[in-house]
Parts: C-alpha cells; sequence; structure tokens
C-alpha cells in the first residue's frame, strides 16, 4: 500500500505558461508543462516545472495558470516526458 507522500509525489499536474520573461529559452508561452508538487517552492511563490531543457526547475508561480486535463491527455502527456 502506497503512504500519502508516496501518493503526493505519483500525483501528476499540469500548467499552462501565460508568461516568460526572463526565460524564453526555457519556457514558451501557451504551452502546457508538467509540474512538480514541491510545498517549500509553493511557499515562496516558485512553481517546479519540467521546462524545454527537459529538467524540472522554479519558476515564479505567477508565469503560470494549472489546469485540469482529461485523464487521457495526462496520459499522453505523461508519456512523452
Amino acid at each position: 500500500m502506497s503512504s500519502p507522500m508516496e501518493k503526493r509525489a505519483k500525483e501528476v499536474h499540469f500548467v499552462l505558461c501565460i508568461k516568460n520573461d526572463g526565460y524564453p529559452a526555457s519556457l514558451e508561452v501557451r504551452k502546457v508543462y508538467r509540474a512538480i508538487p514541491d510545498a517549500r517552492a509553493a511557499a515562496r511563490h516558485l512553481v517546479r516545472v519540467v521546462d524545454e531543457s527537459g529538467d524540472d526547475y522554479l519558476y515564479p508561480t505567477e508565469y503560470f495558470a494549472p489546469i485540469e486535463l482529461p485523464q487521457i491527455a495526462v496520459e499522453a502527456l505523461s508519456l512523452a516526458n
């Protein structure tokens, strides 16, 4: 049985990039990115996302809008990462 911590780590969240000031090579406006839950980052108004490099980095929360996707889209995007 999975612990609550393991379950959270497996949760998949996505965000829509709405701004990329200072990060034009790393973030594309209007692109969907996978967000990794990070409570410490959130407390600092940051979100951890897997960017164009394929690695996860912290960015200002206001650069993204949280979105909910149908399960089939989540699965398709999860396979791509």
